[in-house]
């Protein structure tokens, strides 16, 4: 389950490692989305990402909160995928941690979409 994708061979979807935070991110990019860092030299990157408006085909935000009394809560934020067949295609636990009373979280989950630049 490395990377998501239709199952054609394509160069669109391919998948590396990020040499700084380890993410698994598109080898198109030139800057992680996960940790920001630049990847390789491209003078047009940085002019690209000022630029370029981000298409968001989905953005969920939401929150939890403990309420005012009681033993601290575990929580675990996962993220699943499915395909057009229903079939997960990725799962990935994102997060995790503790609220103690009083304590809240708000969560955002987007999905980006990139046009790959030209080669």
């Amino acid at each position: 389950m490395a990377s998501i994708g239709s199952g054609r061979a394509s160069a669109y979807g391919k998948t590396r490692v990020c040499p700084h935070c380890k993410s698994t991110i598109l080898e198109s990019a030139s800057i992680c989305p996960a940790c920001k860092h630049h990847l390789r030299f491209d003078p047009k990157a940085v002019a690209e990402q000022r630029a370029k408006a981000t298409f968001s085909a989905l953005r969920v935000e939401g929150g939890f909160r403990h309420p005012a009394e009681g033993e601290p809560w575990e929580y675990s934020i996962v993220i699943s995928v499915r395909n057009d067949r229903g079939e997960e295609v990725e799962r990935k636990v994102v997060g995790v941690g503790a609220l103690n009373v009083n304590e809240g979280r708000t969560v955002t989950l987007s999905v980006d979409v990139y046009k790959p630049p030209e080669k």
